[in-house]
């Protein structure tokens, strides 16, 4: 079984960036279009162009601060692959924590911590998952071990019957 491979470094970041862009905005879009329905006036028609102005106004912005976070933390992982020269879970958990605490940076050192910490365990969750599943589907694909030449379910060319296959039995 392949494993998915990754765009390199330099586009890995626009990659990254479009794709948590797009996420957002449909993301957004959809929390924006119930909240606007909800909070608009009574009326079907009043809910609905509520709904739409809501989507129209906020969700670009939702996507805006997902391309944000995504290119930040594609940036930074690309600078640690290229740093330690190998790529593996460490390095996305590292650009979580950083990425977390850079966006934090305006809100003081606490909340630089805080924000370190939130996005170090989110990201460690999401690659123990992706480890943990990784390791379940390899398992169903592994090839089976044949134990030897009369384990399959014929009896063995030489046409004696044997103890366990039909007609074992018949003529004693």
């Amino acid at each position: 079984m392949e494993e998915y491979a990754r765009e390199p470094c330099p586009w890995r970041i626009v990659d990254d960036c479009g794709g948590a862009f797009t996420m957002g905005a449909i993301g957004g879009g959809i929390f924006q279009s119930v909240k606007g329905f909800r909070n608009a006036p009574i009326g079907f028609r009043h809910r609905l162009r509520g709904s739409a102005n809501a989507v129209r106004i906020r969700a670009p912005q939702i996507g805006g601060s997902f391309a944000v976070w995504g290119g930040l933390f594609s940036t930074i992982d690309c600078g640690l692959v290229k740093l330690r020269r190998k790529e593996d879970p460490w390095n996305s958990i590292t650009s979580g924590a950083m990425t977390g605490a850079v966006l934090a940076a305006r809100s003081g050192p606490l909340a630089m911590v805080g924000s370190a910490m939130m996005g170090g365990i989110l990201l460690a969750l999401i690659e123990g998952v992706g480890i943990l599943l990784t390791r379940y589907t390899a398992q169903q694909f592994q090839n089976q071990i044949i134990l030897g030449e009369d384990s399959g379910p014929f009896p063995p060319k030489d046409s004696s019957p044997q103890k366990g296959y039909p007609g074992y039995g018949q003529y004693q």
